[in-house]
């Protein structure tokens, strides 16, 4: 019906590049056989929406069974590439006015909206995480301290990014530390063991909650560290911590909460702490996601209720809380290597990974998560490379108001004013 619906000149498919060939269908094919990256169209729908530059709702396609894409990832991604029309960024601004953003934002952020979109996330199966994952299942950017040759393994390059974020810290033994958002445990774990610290973490999955229980009794660390099924709004402020951190968390948030999240953190702190937060950033000063349908696909099928901001605007909310901010740094690059490899380590194993995801779900749920997870790993590795969503670390103080009782004069916080100590 569409076929006749739609005009001719809708329907032609956009001149292709020569790696790319498509089937239309009626089962014509355009390009060259031995195309690097095929596009099958079920439905003509489809072809139009290619036309329109709507990748985002090409990539929805793929994942219901409409749209089949043949081809290795990183060679569907550069494709991709060439397939949009003008900047994501750019056209992911949103013409809604400030209000109603932010109206938009309050509403999505409850706690209990934000529960059952953490657990919509992270609760898929922790086997299928692991299988992709490095073995701490540290589910965030690593830290890359050598992009040479032969290139730096996954799991050493996470322990690099654990043992970076607590020096950066400066974590001591005996001191109370906070992690918000603590995953599957590894930083929590690795900040009690190699840094001697009274950790608590807090996530919103029961999934990784009871993971990291069990790893808690499991390395006899019960009287040291904690992990408490909890909403961050809601932990109490009677007893502030030393250090506190919140890693791949904070984009979860909201705009409209920032301030308030900023705001927590800084009660939650004590006098002269440090606090690292670690997230991602949008590319754009304006932009709330992705345009060309690449933030509401991630919206709908990974991450509902993300929001991303630019770091200017998470400086302007940190500091409007009271904190600051004493070293900011730029891992965008890593961010695109760490995805590379969590996509090679799933493309590399299709087949069990939808027998793990079908033994949750049944079959038909299971294809459409790994389609879904096979362009989102893929699709955001290629969008770190572009610049178009980056990755900032933060790190903030709470100031003490003491100029004077400090290694530095006028520190009013245990921060040297030098990065000197996060590379001795």
């Amino acid at each position: 019906m569409i076929r006749h619906l739609v005009s001719d000149t809708a329907l032609r498919p956009p001149q292709l590049p020569s790696d790319i060939a498509l089937q239309l269908p009626h089962g014509q094919l355009l390009g060259a056989a031995n195309a690097r990256v095929k596009l099958s169209f079920s439905n003509w729908s489809s072809i139009a929406r290619l036309k329109a530059g709507q990748i985002g709702a090409l990539a929805e396609d793929y994942v219901e069974g409409t749209l089949q894409l043949e081809g290795a990832m990183r060679d569907v991604m550069r494709a991709v590439t060439k397939l949009l029309q003008g900047n994501p960024v750019e056209s992911g601004t949103s013409k809604w006015p400030g209000w109603l953003r932010r109206l938009k934002s309050l509403t999505a952020h409850t706690p209990a909206k934000d529960a059952a979109q953490v657990q919509f996330h992270y609760d898929v199966s922790d086997a299928f995480y692991a299988l992709w994952l490095d073995p701490r299942r540290v589910y965030s950017c690593a830290y890359y301290r050598d992009f040479a040759d032969p290139p730096m393994t996954l799991a050493r390059a996470q322990e690099a990014k654990l043992d970076h974020i607590c020096r950066k810290l400066m974590l001591q033994p005996g001191e109370r530390f906070l992690d918000i958002g603590a995953g599957w445990g590894a930083l929590l774990l690795w900040a009690a063991e190699h840094y001697g610290v009274n950790a608590t973490g807090i996530t919103l999955s029961k999934n990784q909650h009871a993971h990291v229980q069990r790893l808690i009794a499991q390395k006899g660390l019960a009287q040291r560290v904690r992990i408490e099924l909890r909403d961050y709004r809601d932990l109490a402020e009677d007893q502030p911590f030393d250090k506190i951190s919140s890693i791949g968390m904070f984009e979860h948030v909201g705009q409209a909460n920032m301030s308030a999240y900023f705001g927590k953190i800084m009660r939650l702190l004590a006098p002269g702490g440090l606090v690292l937060n670690h997230g991602i950033t949008a590319g754009g000063l304006e932009n709330r996601q992705l345009g060309a349908g690449l933030g509401d696909f991630i919206s709908k099928y990974i991450f509902p209720g993300g929001e991303l901001l630019h770091i200017s605007a998470v400086l302007a909310h940190l500091a409007r809380a009271g904190l600051e901010m004493v070293d900011t740094e730029n891992l965008r690059p890593h961010y695109a290597r760490t995805l590379w490899d969590w996509s090679d380590a799933l493309e590399a194993q299709l087949a069990e990974a939808r027998q793990l995801l079908a033994a949750d779900g049944g079959a038909a749920r299971a294809e459409k998560t790994l389609r879904a997870y096979r362009l989102y790993l893929a699709g955001s590795a290629m969008s770190f490379e572009e610049g178009w969503i980056s990755l900032h670390q933060l790190l903030a103080a709470r100031p003490s108001g003491d100029v004077r009782n400090a290694a530095i004069k006028g520190a009013q916080s245990v921060y040297p004013f030098s990065r000197d100590y996060m590379y001795r």
